[in-house]
């Protein structure tokens, strides 16, 4: 009985041992900015977010709060309207993600798909933060349903998007590939 389920628990241990490992490094690499202010991760997405909106025709300033908040605020067209946290950097999603990834690992297209995927995350986290700015900007009273929900979905869906493309085109075609 046990050698029916030995494949999943294999996959089952592998995603819990990366996922573990992966939210370990994270959280050490953020120790290091502790009351320092924004992470510098955090930093580098806000600087594109900002280049992306005046690009877009909504004037940006990214404005720094005191180092031990951790957060800079978002200065869009004359007004606050929203902050940069850790948490808006995608990195926890990116985390699961690649654990997922990797707990079905098939040699070295798992590393470039993980690359790929990491960069598709990236982008979409991104336009998911010029979006809600936008979406602040312009429609205010849409603010709670926006940020609470339309826009974690835009994030968590890529992320279903890519495990789906994942499992269906390349974990789940050699297992195909092999019984045939």
């Amino acid at each position: 009985m046990f050698n029916d389920f030995k494949p999943v628990l294999k996959i089952l241990l592998r995603f819990i041992i990366l996922y573990v490992v992966l939210v370990l490094g994270y959280q050490f690499y953020l120790n290091g900015f502790k009351n320092a202010g924004l992470d510098s991760f955090s930093t580098w997405v806000m600087t594109q977010v900002d280049f992306l909106q005046n690009l877009l025709g909504y004037p940006s300033q990214m404005i720094a709060g005191k180092p031990q908040q951790e957060t800079t605020w978002f200065f869009v067209s004359g007004r606050y309207v929203s902050r940069m946290v850790e948490g808006c950097n995608a990195i926890s999603v990116m985390i699961l993600f690649l654990a997922f990834i990797f707990a079905f690992y098939e040699g070295f297209k798992t590393f470039i798909f993980a690359a790929l995927g990491v960069i598709f995350l990236h982008i979409m986290n991104v336009l998911r933060i010029v979006g809600l700015n936008i979406v602040l900007v312009e429609h205010p009273q849409y603010s709670k349903i926006g940020h609470d929900y339309l826009f974690p979905a835009i994030i968590y869906g890529s992320v279903v998007l890519l495990w789906l493309i994942w499992i269906k085109f390349y974990a789940l075609k050699e297992a195909k590939d092999e019984s045939a």
